[in-house]
């Protein structure tokens, strides 16, 4: 059961507006906290899982990983039957990095997996609402053995809006959650319009890329033929300040390019920047634009040898090539080193003998816009919803 007490506001939270003026009238710091376990609101259970080599093509439903990448989504999904299906309306928690995922349709479930199912009515508000909460958590379960996982997150206490009778407020998550969107959006606009990013239309050269991908020819090429290879600088997180600098701290987590936080370290450690980065025990592979610090020296570094061709564009491209080429060889308990990834090929597109590096920029140049069309879109939509809503 929930109990009704008075806190102060949560501080993971205080960085959210301080002033939400909300059709309720409430403000976030006049909001009575309830204390609740994770096991009053939720049910964890094993998932009906099987190995992603049953995969037969095809299928509407998604295949969810451990993966932090693509809300844990395997690119390539497919059918297998019925009896493996997972409910929508659930929660997927992968039992690597802990992340929590809202599963709008019917999923199936590699292994180590768990399903997390609500006690209570699920909204579009809640949703957004519990996902953050629960991925607020991660650090306690992280902190846990697997096998422990189950029973440390049914007894995880937390705090939530309550009404006078203890019971959740899910009228005023509603609107915080409105409020909050509306705010985001603004934000988003105005940074869209200064950034010269509104520009979504394909260029003819960018419109062929898209068109010509899937008649690209890809050879294999040596790793260590075409990088410098190179372990990086090792700063434990107990000896950093969060957020005391400009530099990025790098971890291998696929989540924020694998940036933790940004600190002021004793520059003897940091690595250069513009180069390839490999977090070496979850194989996340991102590019780094910026000079950084790297929480482990498993963590990697391939710098092109050829400097002519160290431009972001091309380096964006040759990461997710490294990422499908290499990515289903090594795992957590199988990690890679330096000297594993010298024996390793990646497929790039090629013309003839040599790799064509021209074609890398374009395609990445008219991805990019696809997404931000996208974006702009959405914001454009949400921006309009909010104006109506105003008008009511």
């Amino acid at each position: 059961m929930g109990s009704v007490q008075s806190f102060e506001t949560p501080k993971s939270w205080r960085g959210w507006p301080g002033k939400i003026d909300t059709p309720l009238n409430k403000k976030l710091s006049e909001v009575k906290w309830g204390e609740y376990r994770l096991g009053d609101l939720f049910e964890i259970q094993n998932t009906l899982s099987f190995n992603a080599d049953r995969l037969t093509f095809g299928s509407d439903y998604d295949y969810i990983t451990r993966t932090s990448l693509n809300q844990g989504i395997l690119q390539e999904t497919g059918f297998v039957n019925k009896e493996n299906i997972n409910e929508a309306g659930t929660w997927s928690l992968g039992l690597l990095q802990m992340d929590f995922f809202y599963r709008r349709k019917p999923w199936y479930a590699g292994q180590f997996i768990r399903k997390i199912i609500p006690k209570f009515e699920v909204t579009e508000s809640s949703v957004l609402f519990f996902t953050t909460l629960l991925n607020k958590q991660k650090p306690k379960l992280l902190s846990v053995l697997v096998r422990d996982v189950d029973k440390t997150f049914l007894n995880i206490v937390i705090r939530i809006p309550v009404l006078e009778n203890g019971k959740i407020d899910f009228d005023f998550i509603s609107s915080f959650i409105a409020e909050l969107e509306a705010e985001r959006i603004k934000e988003l606009e105005a940074y869209l319009t200064v950034a010269g990013l509104k520009n979504y239309e394909l260029t003819d050269e960018e419109h062929k890329a898209l068109e010509d991908y899937n008649s690209l020819s890809f050879k294999n090429y040596s790793v260590p033929k075409l990088f410098e290879i190179k372990n990086t600088g090792n700063i434990l997180s107990k000896d950093i300040v969060k957020n005391s600098g400009e530099y990025p701290y790098l971890c291998a987590s696929a989540d924020n390019n694998a940036v933790s936080t940004y600190i002021s370290y004793d520059k003897k450690y940091m690595d250069k920047g513009n180069c390839i980065f490999i977090g070496g025990k979850t194989f996340v592979v991102t590019y780094q634009e910026k000079d950084f610090f790297s929480n482990d020296s498993h963590n990697l570094t391939l710098r092109l040898k050829d400097e002519l061709k160290r431009c972001k564009d091309i380096q964006l491209y040759m990461a997710t090539c490294i990422n499908k080429s290499l990515g289903h060889r090594y795992s957590w308990g199988d990690s890679i080193s330096n000297k594993k990834i010298k024996n390793d090929v990646i497929s790039l597109p090629s013309l003839g003998e040599f790799i064509d590096y021209d074609s890398m920029p374009i395609l990445i140049s008219a991805i990019k816009k696809l997404i931000i069309r996208d974006v702009v879109l959405f914001a454009n939509q949400k921006i309009e919803a909010v104006k109506e809503i105003v008008n009511k």
